[in-house]
C-alpha cells in the first residue's frame, strides 16, 4: 500500500484507551473491516494543532471516549502513514458520540486486545509499549 495520491505519508495520530484501575484496554471496530477490532485512531488535521489533540478527538469520534492523553508511546512510520500513538486515561465513556451507528466498542483485558490487534502489526506494536503490557 502506498501514499494514495499524497505526496508524503498520511500524519494518523491513534489513543489507546485505558480504564487504569480495571487494566482494560477499549477497542473498537473497524468502519472499512467492521469484522476487525482497531485502536482510535485518523488523520492529524491543522485545527488539531497539536498531535495529542488528534488522538484525544479521535477517540471521542470513534468511541465516545473522555479522558486525558498522559503519556506519548511510539511513533511507527510505514510507506503509507506515520503512526503517533498516545496513552489516554478514559475519565467516561458517551452513550451518543459521531460514529456509535458505525461501530462497537468494547473493554478488554490485555491479552484480548493483543488478540484482536493481532492483523494489524503498528496497532500490536504500540500495545506492547503500552503501560498495560507485562512487565519483562
Amino acid at each position: 500500500m502506498g501514499t494514495k495520491g499524497r505526496a508524503t505519508p498520511r500524519v494518523v495520530c491513534c489513543a489507546i484507551p485505558i480504564a487504569r484501575n480495571a487494566g482494560k484496554v477499549l477497542v473498537v471496530t473497524s468502519r472499512k473491516r467492521p469484522d476487525r477490532w482497531v485502536l482510535p485512531k485518523g488523520g492529524w488535521e491543522p485545527s488539531d494543532v497539536q498531535l495529542e489533540a488528534a488522538a484525544s478527538r479521535e477517540a471521542f469520534e470513534e468511541a465516545g471516549v473522555r479522558g486525558t492523553i498522559n503519556r506519548y508511546v511510539i511513533t511507527i512510520p510505514t510507506p503509507s502513514a506515520t503512526y503517533h500513538f498516545y496513552e489516554l486515561d478514559v475519565a467516561g465513556l458517551e452513550q451518543d458520540w459521531l460514529e456509535r451507528n458505525e461501530r462497537r466498542r468494547e473493554w478488554v483485558d490485555y491479552a484480548e486486545a493483543m488478540r484482536r490487534l493481532e492483523w494489524k502489526s503498528e496497532l500490536v506494536q504500540a500495545l506492547k509499549l503500552s503501560s498495560l503490557a507485562p512487565r519483562r
